[in-house]
């Protein structure tokens, strides 16, 4: 399976445990929100909402593209405290946000 194809994988398992664990939802944010400059959104969206509607479809946007993937990219850390306060378990999410973590780790060394 090629790297592109792995990462397609766990968008989709990401995708799927939002849905599970109920942080999925079905109506986007408005467009203000979605255009901020901040990183990961952290002023209009929660994590949750960022990794919706802009990381996994942008990533999956690349993909179908056959564009370059990132090649500097860690977001764990930055799930794990926006995580914290949710009442949801989210410690099968986490695993699947650091198996990405670490596969764009392995594709650039």
């Amino acid at each position: 399976m090629s790297d592109a194809q792995q990462v397609s994988v766990l968008l989709e398992q990401i995708n799927q445990e939002m849905v599970r664990i109920d942080l999925w939802q079905s109506t986007s944010p408005d467009k203000a929100a979605l255009e901020s400059s901040e990183p990961f959104c952290c002023d209009t969206l929660t994590f949750a909402q960022w990794l919706e509607f802009i990381l996994l479809p942008k990533m999956q946007m690349l993909i179908d593209s056959n564009m370059p993937l990132p090649t500097e990219f860690l977001i764990l850390p930055m799930a794990e405290e926006s995580f914290k306060g949710v009442a949801q378990n989210t410690t099968p999410l986490l695993k699947l946000i650091a198996e990405l973590d670490a596969q764009f780790n392995a594709t650039i060394n």
